[in-house]
């Protein structure tokens, strides 16, 4: 079985407390060799960067990830590069942003849910940089995405127009194929929308706005099995700080409503 992991990152050290000295991607990295599955595994990790972004040495020899730099500076070019460089011979392809990671259930349980539908999200669990947790978040990020590689065929790269929010976009793209999504929730979540409406309304945007096959899929855990982490450098940061990220987001959102007729989740 071989998982290839799309991953965009910008190579900044680790800001986590205990992490001293390491960059975000070895965490990532660590977090998806903690994995605790039922069936050998090739795991590896195709990471995109910048033109101009420098390697470190240690990473740079790593035998589980391939650096590809994207065509200009951007985190839309450099997933598209590293998309690209995965061909054929995987079998799964997932993504996971380098400041976040997977608690060691995740991908099992992923790859089980996988037996009966063409695509898994995944609610989050955010945490601060000192490991407290901040909120669940319902919205399915890239970093709780797997799929098969046919289903990564069959939806495409992502859009180069895009640049706040390219996994609505990705994800609108995904609804019209027709193809079963499971959005995996902890144990205690809302199982269906009338029960989530009042109490996890991004949960019910989900099934609302995820398309006709969206499906929770409950994974039976206290937590959920994916850790965002929430940091002033991130780009929903920028975003909700105004000004011009402001701006581009709300015409991308547009956009968004103009080609599916909804933001889609």
């Amino acid at each position: 079985m071989r998982i290839a992991i799309i991953t965009p990152s910008r190579m900044k050290p680790s800001t986590l407390a205990g992490k001293s000295g390491q960059y975000f991607l070895e965490h990532a990295v660590e977090s998806a060799n903690s994995q605790e599955l039922d069936r050998p595994a090739t795991i590896h990790f195709f990471v995109g960067t910048d033109p101009e972004t420098e390697i470190p040495a240690r990473l740079a020899a790593h035998p589980q990830i391939t650096f590809v730099r994207g065509e200009r500076k951007g985190q839309i070019p450099a997933l598209n590069a590293a998309i690209r460089a995965v061909d054929e011979s995987w079998d799964f392809v997932g993504f996971l942003e380098d400041d976040d990671h997977w608690l060691p259930p995740y991908l099992g349980f992923a790859l089980r849910t996988l037996d009966s539908f063409d695509f898994v999200s995944s609610t989050q669990v955010e945490t601060d940089e000192a490991g407290e947790v901040v909120r669940i978040n319902d919205f399915p990020t890239p970093s709780g995405w797997l799929m098969r590689r046919s289903t990564f065929a069959q939806v495409g790269a992502i859009n180069p127009a895009s640049k706040w929010h390219y996994d609505n976009e990705w994800l609108g793209r995904l609804a019209e194929t027709g193809l079963r999504r499971a959005h995996l929730v902890e144990a205690t979540a809302p199982g269906t929308l009338e029960n989530a409406v009042p109490v996890r309304p991004w949960l019910a945007n989900v099934l609302r706005f995820g398309g006709p096959n969206t499906h929770l899929v409950r994974h039976g855990f206290i937590l959920p099995l994916v850790c965002r982490l929430v940091h002033p450098g991130s780009g929903t940061s920028d975003v909700g700080q105004g000004g011009t990220s402001k701006v581009e987001s709300d015409a991308e959102y547009q956009r968004l409503i103009d080609r599916f007729g909804r933001i889609p989740w």
